[in-house]
């Protein structure tokens, strides 16, 4: 069973470290007052070729929309990591929780990995109020969206969370 895995948003450098330790430029940061947003390219993935990610650390959610490349799309609209989010300064740190969330607008919203979390925390990598954490995020997630007919925006409005997404740029990104 791996550590929890990281990652590094540091705003001035406009990178992002992900959780393999790549650091990868990134295209658009957006401070608010209830979390950062961040656009760039997903360089040297086959399926997916951009992202944009909220980082919520109220909820202890990160919110991804991908791009997929054709061929590669997914039934999803929506993936949702549970974690830990920290801020230093200017630079704010994501400790994954294993659990995930995928969001299927007006459909559904079904929980995966739970495997990894209970391996997680039966070897002791992800401790027990972390893992209690995690927990509560997941099910605050799962039932709010669908007391909102699974819909994103809807759950989110209401708790004062208004996310904004940039047009997806169009292509493949190249490898570096």
């Amino acid at each position: 069973m791996h550590p929890p895995k990281t990652a590094t948003f540091d705003v001035p450098a406009r990178t992002n470290i992900d959780s393999k330790g790549h650091e990868r430029a990134v295209d658009e940061y957006r401070v608010t007052p209830f979390g950062l947003y961040m656009s760039r390219a997903m360089v040297g993935r086959p399926t997916a070729h951009w992202l944009q990610t909220w980082l919520l650390p109220d909820l202890g959610l990160a919110v991804t929309d991908f791009a997929w490349n054709p061929g590669h799309e997914r039934d999803q609209d929506f993936y949702l990591d549970v974690c830990e989010i920290a801020r230093d300064g200017d630079r704010w740190l994501l400790t994954d929780h294993y659990l995930d969330i995928v969001v299927r607008n007006g459909r559904d919203a079904r929980v995966i990995d739970v495997d990894e979390f209970v391996g997680a925390v039966a070897c002791g990598v992800l401790d027990p109020a972390a893992a209690e954490a995690a927990m509560h995020a997941t099910h605050r997630a799962v039932d709010g969206l669908a007391a909102h007919g699974h819909d994103l925006d809807a759950w989110l409005g209401g708790l004062g969370v208004a996310l904004t997404w940039r047009e997806r740029p169009q292509g493949q990104a190249t490898p570096a």
